[in-house]
């Protein structure tokens, strides 16, 4: 009693304390849940989904894509037109848009904004590419770029970077003019340039706050931060851009919109004066807050989904008749557990790898923890992506069977460790959340079953992403969700030259693999692609470098109040769409 009495005091306080607003407040304010902290607001450090998100609220990039057409379809955003492309696919002549403003701050003469021009993007890139900096989307770039790995080698070696050097890839023709000469063709560039990695950057901005640009957030973006200054609490204040450039929501849409998603069309974006992101880890109290109309949407968490959704795919009466929306899409991403394949345990040992994917049930996992709407992963490409197969079955795939169990236990003593016998402990690392501890259990109890001790440790999300990349974990719990809608994200993450600090965290380093990622990644579009891409897809579901999870489901619900609310894989930039019906707000708050 006196337990549960406490974890209500608490729970009670976290709503309260979070949600402190100025009662004269009368225009638009979202209110968005984020599950984990935010390690600061630097774009070339956005290598996770709540930090690339909220770095989107501030900063943007030449490319988005645009809100409304499915399959995804890239568009200008801070470039004027899509790019012109010569010289066979390799080289990419930018317009910039005229009349963009940075925002407000005091790194700028008299504290305004100043336009941007073309060098803004030479200078963001190369602030990617720093070797001091480390910037963690330097993978995206890598040996893409005439001259910018070869100006990175040189600086790597010498105390001070020289950003005036000029490198023949990254140029300036003219004030609005950027142009990209590349080593080889890549069909992913434009998708690259559309993530928030290559956002720009004002250099009157890095050269005032320097390392303490992580919380300076200074952009051309649709919102600014309150104050201008980003702080570690359990919120983030987001004001209108006041002097955002002419952009308005669209007009178009593909089929599956209905009318109601162009009520909006030819509005100036942002459409709501204020945003709030409520920092809220653990899923009970980002539930209740969402239940009290705290926050706008969230996704149902393992423990409220089937009183939410009691069929599985339709709410409840009760929360239909409050006004809430259910949306449900599938979502480009996989769960994981990474084995750290630079350890000699790991790496020189598949039938080991073997017998733990095996052992792993991942129907009990679906079932526990994404309440059976997951699809069970093969391997690591996700459904809806050339590469995929419906069909494709891996044979180490466990599923809690006896025979499976069975053999798992017989690979692990051909792997030279009988019933575990001579295996040290193994460490799994996960985030801080409840969720997690409870994931990191499942994981250490399936393992238990044929005798591998696994020990959970438990991080602040930072962390973990900090000791993944100094490779300081035996295995970790992750997912990876799409950077772009195309395999080749995904099969990057196992690519050799992008181990740790890059974005292959489990330090897979294969030298046919290799060859056949390199071939692949300067492929159009084709079927020679896709047959490719099957492949190694294949490959990596009988190496296991991983102990595949699932492919989540997105499903999310939505008060009804928020207008404009779209699924999409690519979170970033969205909250300059949504908008607020104030006076519906008013009318459903009361039967909350």
């Amino acid at each position: 009693m006196p337990s549960v009495l406490l974890t209500s005091i608490v729970v009670l306080f976290a709503i309260t304390s979070c949600f402190k607003k100025d009662a004269d407040f009368q225009g638009k304010e979202l209110n968005i849940a984020v599950k984990a902290q935010v390690k600061g607001m630097d774009p070339i450090y956005s290598d996770d989904r709540y930090s690339s998100t909220e770095v989107a609220r501030v900063y943007e990039g030449l490319l988005e894509y645009h809100y409304l057409k499915r399959p995804y379809q890239l568009q200008p955003n801070l470039a004027e037109a899509m790019p012109e492309v010569t010289d066979n696919g390799l080289t990419y002549t930018f317009k910039i848009r005229k009349g963009v403003l940075f925002h407000d701050d005091a790194a700028f003469p008299g504290g305004k904004g100043r336009e941007l021009v073309a060098e803004d993007f030479v200078f963001s890139l190369k602030r990617l590419s720093d070797p001091k900096l480390l910037g963690n989307g330097w993978w995206t770039i890598d040996g893409k770029i005439k001259g910018l790995n070869e100006w990175r080698e040189k600086y790597n070696k010498l105390p001070q970077t020289d950003y005036t050097e000029e490198i023949e890839g990254l140029r300036a023709l003219d004030k609005y003019t950027l142009q990209f000469k590349l080593t080889k063709p890549f069909p992913q560039f434009l998708n690259v340039l559309a993530m928030p990695f290559a956002s720009a950057v004002a250099k009157e901005v890095a050269d005032k706050y320097g390392k303490e640009l992580l919380n300076h957030p200074i952009g051309t973006g649709p919102f600014k931060i309150k104050n201008g200054v980003f702080r570690q609490s359990n919120r983030i204040e987001y004001l209108k851009n006041e002097n955002y450039r002419k952009k308005t929501y669209p007009c178009e849409a593909s089929e599956e919109f209905s009318k109601e998603y162009l009520k909006d069309c030819g509005k100036q974006l942002p459409l709501v004066d204020r945003l709030t992101s409520h920092i809220i880890e653990e899923t009970q109290p980002r539930w209740l807050n969402f239940l009290k109309g705290k926050v706008d949407f969230v996704e149902p968490d393992k423990d409220n989904f089937e009183g939410a959704l009691p069929t599985g795919n339709e709410l409840s009466p009760d929360l239909k008749a409050k006004g809430i929306q259910l949306m449900i899409s599938p979502y480009l991403d996989i769960t994981y557990t990474a084995l750290n394949m630079e350890l000699d345990l790991f790496k020189n040992n598949k039938k080991l790898r073997q017998a733990m994917l095996l052992a792993y049930n991942v129907n009990e996992s679906n079932k526990l923890f994404y309440n059976n709407t997951g699809i069970p992963a093969q391997s690591v490409i996700p459904p809806g992506l050339k590469g995929y197969s419906k069909d494709f079955q891996n044979e180490y795939r466990g599923a809690g069977k006896a025979e499976q169990i069975a053999k798992a236990k017989e690979l692990l003593k051909e792997a030279g460790y009988p019933d575990g016998k001579g295996l040290p402990v193994i460490t799994y690392n996960c985030t801080s959340t409840t969720d997690a501890k409870q994931i990191g259990e499942f994981f250490q109890k399936q393992m238990a079953q044929i005798g591998i001790n696994i020990s959970v440790i438990q991080n602040p999300w930072p962390r973990l992403q900090e000791k993944i990349k100094n490779r300081q974990v035996m295995t970790h719990g992750i997912a990876w969700g799409a950077d772009y809608p195309d395999a080749e994200n995904f099969l990057q993450l196992l690519y050799g030259p992008n181990r740790a600090p890059g974005a292959n965290g489990s330090g897979y380093d294969n030298p046919v693999y290799n060859k056949m990622f390199e071939q692949v990644a300067v492929m159009q579009d084709s079927p020679e692609r896709t047959a490719l891409y099957e492949k190694m897809n294949k490959m990596i579901a009988e190496e296991i470098p991983w102990i595949f999870g699932v492919h989540r489901q997105n499903t999310g619900v939505v008060h009804g109040w928020v207008t404009n609310f779209v699924q999409t894989d690519f979170e970033p930039g969205r909250s300059a769409y949504l908008s607020i019906d104030v006076e519906k707000k008013k009318a459903l708050l009361k039967g909350l």
